[in-house]
């Protein structure tokens, strides 16, 4: 069990970004251009205002590695200086501690006054489909119940390459896609927006190493090399990936945006809401047999709000409901000889529970529109419609320590003509 530290800076009880949690971002402020820094309760803690006062000296880490825009100089350093660093931050920020609360005016930031960017240059984007639960919904939709897993699901985490240039940070509008559908009992396509746009609730981890063309991470040194999660919303257009997924899966319907959440929360944080891996009913092979506790107790939601209304949560799930885990994922990734970058981001997959209150995108939980969603306003949406905000939320709890990722939001605009 951890112990439950208590701060010299003050935190909310409910707050996402305690003590135990010190997640990294890059933030912009008044007088600081972009730079890393670390959440704490309402405030960001300056890493390179920290690091020119000296206490971080004997952890021998280049201070200009925090006045960078983005944190992959400081992930590459890899994993023995993120545990060193997040350990005399905690020590710095306890309340016995008398080291920086001198230098508390020059060090902290308000958090809600400040500017967030994308936290990493994002090389490479992979998306999985790794919860039982959503591919089987949408296998039965489909395929039917009895073929609604494909042979190869429970034998590989099945995945495809994203589009990296249009990964976007939480709070970025998206514009309503254009494309190529097939209206129902029509044999000829036909151009214009999107109908049926939908969010994918996922989590996404942020490689935290380099590798070389032919190598590969073997299971057991797969979690090493993950430098932490974020909050991830995969948009999908349904209707433009019907029409152009086959022969050779997700195109426009995917790529033209994915919105991150700002803070990227570390393994060592996620520590104490370990829980056994998902049961695997298909043995696997050797290279995916995984170490035990790959797994996190993980609450997600999402609410929807439409423009001038009241947001209604139309689902909460649970990273627990991932099938196939991080490492194995990872693993699986590079196993062909792969390369991998520092800052490439591998997304989970639409992550959906066992109850239809769990399901992880509208596809699902409208069950592809014969079940529309009532709002407070008295509207209905069976999906996303043009100025609806989607924002999802997640964190974990236990014996009185939480640990949160904050939120990911993301308006939805009307196509550009």
């Amino acid at each position: 069990m951890a112990q439950n530290k208590q701060s010299w800076i003050e935190v909310a009880p409910n707050s996402d970004f305690s003590i135990h949690n010190l997640p990294y971002g890059i933030f912009e402020a008044k007088s600081r251009g972009p730079r890393a820094g670390v959440a704490i309760g309402d405030y960001i803690l300056d890493l390179y205002a920290v690091a020119r006062l000296g206490l971080l000296d004997d952890l021998n880490i280049p201070s200009n590695v925090f006045q960078q825009p983005v944190l992959n100089d400081f992930i590459a350093l890899g994993k023995p200086i993120w545990t060193s660093l997040r350990a005399r931050l905690t020590e710095l920020l306890l309340n016995d501690n008398n080291e920086l609360q001198p230098h508390a005016e020059g060090v902290l930031v308000d958090r809600l006054s400040a500017t967030m960017h994308l936290p990493v240059n994002v090389g490479d984007y992979t998306d999985f489909y790794s919860s039982k639960e959503h591919a089987t919904n949408v296998g039965i939709m489909f395929r039917g119940v009895e073929n609604a897993l494909m042979p190869n699901w429970k034998h590989i985490p099945v995945g495809y390459h994203g589009r990296a240039s249009s990964i976007i940070v939480s709070g970025t509008p998206v514009h309503r896609p254009k494309g190529q559908t097939m209206p129902a009992g029509s044999d000829t396509p036909v151009f214009g927006p999107c109908r049926l746009l939908d969010f994918e609730l996922e989590t996404a981890f942020i490689v935290g190493k380099n590798t070389q063309l032919g190598e590969s991470i073997p299971i057991e040194e797969a979690e090493d090399a993950i430098f932490g999660m974020v909050l991830f919303n995969d948009w999908s257009a349904r209707d433009i990936q019907k029409w152009e997924y086959v022969p050779l899966g997700p195109f426009l319907g995917k790529s033209f945006a994915s919105s991150m959440s700002p803070w990227i929360v570390t393994i060592d944080a996620l520590d104490p809401f370990r829980i056994e891996n998902y049961p695997q009913d298909v043995p696997v092979l050797p290279y995916l047999e995984s170490p035990v506790n790959k797994r996190f107790d993980v609450n997600l939601e999402v609410a929807l709000k439409p423009k001038g209304g009241v947001e209604k949560v139309i689902s909460r799930s649970n990273f627990k409901y991932m099938y196939w885990n991080m490492p194995q994922q990872l693993a699986h990734h590079t196993v062909n000889g792969c390369n991998v970058k520092v800052g490439d981001m591998c997304g989970s997959g639409t992550i959906s529970g066992t109850t239809p209150d769990s399901f992880g995108s509208m596809l699902e939980l409208t069950w592809r529109g014969e079940k529309p969603i009532e709002m407070p306003d008295g509207t209905t949406r069976k999906f996303i419609a043009d100025y609806d905000t989607v924002i999802m939320r997640g964190f974990a709890e236990k014996d009185g320590i939480r640990v949160g990722f904050g939120e990911v939001s993301g308006e939805v605009l009307p196509a550009l003509v």
